[in-house]
């Protein structure tokens, strides 16, 4: 079944909402509505956690996060005009075009990320799509990250069928590209591509046997229904993402979105909460955004089902807490920082292969 597929129409939420009071696991499998989702968001916030936490320990060992850290290997000049982005060109926000990391430069910051604690190792690159010269490039990169027994990921725009098959060859598991919002609200925030480009590359990503790292960001100015249209896109995927990132604005003077309002803390956790019970076997990754949160609010999303963060200083371009400050967090909550084993890999893989999708 395509990444296309979507929600039906309207139906009452009622009968979903009554199978997840019983939290059987037949329920937890859509197709979703945005209906059913949005009864879900406004859900009262103790009732929602109660049930993001149950669903949540049927599926994960309890104080379990997992740690990865992201890398702009590629800084600056996308063509792209996403309005939440510092890394587009027409945006003067003091990011300047850089080239590509040099292969030495990447496996120093790969190794120190894994002296550090993180499991798997994200790089990112500015590009709207790359070249195939790019691609080998990357590959490289890939390669002697993983040589180093860390998990790999590459979030570098749009892909063809081709490319991602390379990508796959060079040793990559996971491939981030992000959804954004829901498909009726992504014309506020970029004009230069379509949400079905988005979900073509996500086709491409799974038919190459790619996991998939997909999310979405909260704060852009989007109305409730809005959110709710994202989580359903998500949720909706056959199969749904392995890993989803789930991103606070960070307002960064220069974008189109700059000015947005501020998102309420507690409907940021709200949205925690609902991925996961709509996305149980997946990692919900508390993302962008952490700095502002502090530790009372981060520490209700790890409640809601987050198990997965960003580790280290930065978020490609933007600020991220420090690695001493996450240790005391996790230790102040009784939380353990998680080393990514084989077989959890081989899990994941195999509940994609489960849906039929994955090559």
């Amino acid at each position: 079944m395509s990444p296309t597929a979507t929600p039906s129409a309207t139906p009452s939420a009622s009968q979903p909402l009554q199978l997840h009071r019983r939290v059987a696991p037949a329920a937890l499998q859509g197709p979703w509505t945005v209906d059913a989702i949005q009864a879900l968001l406004e859900k009262p916030l103790m009732d929602l956690l109660f049930e993001a936490q149950t669903v949540h320990r049927q599926h994960w060992p309890a104080g379990d996060i997992e740690l990865a850290t992201l890398l702009s290997v590629k800084t600056g000049g996308c063509p792209e005009n996403c309005g939440y982005c510092p890394q587009a060109a027409e945006f003067d926000t003091g990011v300047k075009a850089e080239k590509l990391m040099k292969l030495d430069e990447v496996v120093r910051a790969a190794q120190a990320a894994k002296d550090a604690g993180a499991t798997r190792f994200c790089m990112g690159a500015a590009w709207r799509a790359p070249k195939d010269r790019d691609i080998e490039k990357v590959s490289a990169l890939i390669g002697a990250v993983k040589g180093l027994g860390l998990q790999t990921c590459a979030t570098l725009g749009m892909l063809e069928s081709h490319q991602a098959q390379a990508l796959k060859d060079a040793g990559l598991d996971y491939y981030n590209h992000n959804l954004d919002t829901a498909p009726e609200y992504y014309t506020d925030v970029v004009s230069t591509r379509a949400y079905q480009d988005r979900l073509d590359t996500l086709q491409h990503v799974r038919s190459a046997g790619i996991s998939v790292c997909c999310g979405g960001i909260v704060g852009m100015g989007e109305a409730p229904v809005h959110r709710a249209g994202l989580i359903a896109q998500l949720a909706n995927l056959q199969p749904y993402p392995e890993s989803v990132p789930i991103n606070s604005l960070v307002r960064v003077p220069g974008t189109p979105l700059a000015d947005s309002e501020p998102v309420d803390p507690f409907d940021f956790v709200r949205v925690i909460a609902v991925a996961r019970i709509t996305m149980p076997k997946a990692r919900v990754r508390l993302s962008a955004g952490r700095q502002q949160m502090g530790e009372a609010v981060q520490a209700l999303c790890f409640m809601a089902g987050a198990n997965s963060i960003f580790y280290g200083d930065k978020l490609l371009v933007t600020g991220n807490p420090d690695v001493q400050a996450d240790v005391q967090l996790l230790a102040k909550l009784g939380l353990n920082g998680h080393r990514t084993t084989t077989t959890e890999a081989d899990d994941l893989h195999a509940h994609a292969q489960s849906q039929g999708v994955c090559a």
